[in-house]
């Protein structure tokens, strides 16, 4: 997520068709759930609290580590009083650290510079302060996004992409891990896992950055590393999201080994395909599809049941019509149908009261009618909002306006 947010790109993906694929299949990730097992007791509320680019928290780089800690708290004070029991902490934002980590630097969004020690250890401090507070701490990765530039030099002498230039690819004015790489694959598992490690953590969260969103005339150069591990698939788009999946599967593995109590969920851009593309697709006409343009196949990981959960970024109005919240919730819902990977929808809070947006968002209880709709689906386990600084804002009582109707009572996320 950067400063424009995988968010605000949800409105521009809208803009043109996406293209068809193939899917490879990939093996299974690890043992889940059995299908059709007893709905358990639970709601998930939660929010995401965003640290790539200063977007929630700290408010700016260069803060002291008291101020620091204290505008933390005051977001997870603000979970609490908005009746939320968990927290989406962004804790490797672009190929750095929020906890001392021997894989990578120090993360330049603390003290202004990129591998500085900023004197104390924020996702130790969020674990345990939220944990007192009765919160799930879920900690956040981007797996793949290294810098929101394209400069090497610019990245701290000692960092991975400067060590290994071979592995980053510039697209898009952003500078990114290849996926395509095993090596690199099996460094950022490294790099995530050490905090999983060292951490309680009650959840390991992916969002929804894979292969970067495509941009116009530009390419993303992986034609070494296609022609050295690509060759025993039908087409480069089969072999990466081969990668992805080989990511999704192993990462899977490895968590549930390192610390069985936590889950591994993703957060991907709401549509898998369109019904125009794919008989299988939503009743949506979006310009971006994961399985075609971040080679992202979310519904096979579902049905698959390589994940613990799946929280789709459902971040449109009920009627919009090139992507349909009224729509979009029933599809993911018959998708996450019997296979025990529980469903949470991502909620644009962000939108409501923007002027940007549309009338409907300029609604207070437009988030509200989300939730009463979503309730007709018992695979729907809870809400995620986009994000801590609007659930602290809340510029026209729209998480008010759910909190009274649906968060009267406290609630435990689903065990």
């Amino acid at each position: 997520m950067g400063r424009l947010s995988r968010r605000a790109f949800a409105m521009a993906a809208l803009a043109t068709l996406g293209t068809a694929g193939d899917a490879t299949a990939a093996p299974r990730g690890g043992p889940a759930a059995p299908p059709g097992r007893r709905r358990a007791a639970g709601e998930l509320r939660g929010m995401w609290l965003a640290t790539v680019a200063n977007r929630d928290w700290p408010s700016r780089a260069g803060l002291t580590p008291a101020e620091q800690r204290a505008e933390l708290l005051a977001h997870l004070d603000t979970a609490v009083r908005r009746r939320l029991n968990a927290v989406f902490f962004q804790v490797r934002p672009t190929a750095d650290a929020l906890w001392p980590s021997p894989y990578e630097p120090w993360s330049q969004y603390l003290t202004g510079t990129q591998g500085k020690d900023p004197g104390w250890d924020p996702l130790g401090t969020a674990v345990a302060e939220a944990h007192a507070r009765g919160l799930e701490l879920h900690a956040w990765f981007n797996p793949y996004r290294i810098a929101n530039h394209t400069d090497p030099t610019r990245l701290v002498a000692s960092h991975p992409a400067r060590l290994h230039p071979d592995w980053a690819v510039p697209y898009g004015g952003k500078l990114y891990y290849n996926p395509g790489l095993p090596e690199v694959r099996a460094f950022v598992q490294d790099a995530m896992l050490d905090a999983v490690r060292r951490y309680r953590v009650d959840g390991v969260h992916f969002d929804d950055y894979f292969y970067p969103y495509p941009v116009a005339g530009q390419t993303f150069d992986d034609d070494a590393a296609y022609a050295v591990h690509g060759a025993d698939f039908p087409d480069r788009a089969s072999w990466r999201r081969h990668n992805i999946d080989r990511l999704v599967t192993e990462t899977a593995a490895r968590v549930r080994k390192v610390r069985p109590a936590a889950r591994f969920g993703i957060s991907p851009f709401g549509v898998w395909r369109n019904a125009a593309t794919d008989p299988l697709g939503s009743d949506t006409r979006a310009g971006v599809q994961t399985y075609d343009d971040l080679y992202a196949d979310t519904r096979t990981w579902v049905r698959e049941r390589w994940i613990d959960y799946i929280c789709p970024q459902v971040y449109w109005n009920i009627g919009f019509a090139a992507a349909d919240y009224a729509k979009l919730v029933p599809w993911w819902a018959a998708v996450a149908k019997g296979t025990g990977v529980r469903l949470y929808v991502g909620e644009a809070l962000y939108k409501a009261g923007d002027p940007a947006q549309p009338a409907a968002w300029q609604d207070p209880v437009e988030l509200s009618r989300h939730l009463t709709l979503a309730k007709q689906y018992p695979q729907v386990r809870g809400h995620v909002f986009f994000s801590a600084k609007e659930a602290a804002a809340d510029r026209i009582g729209a998480l008010a306006r759910v909190v009274a109707d649906h968060y009267q009572q406290p609630a435990k996320p689903p065990r």
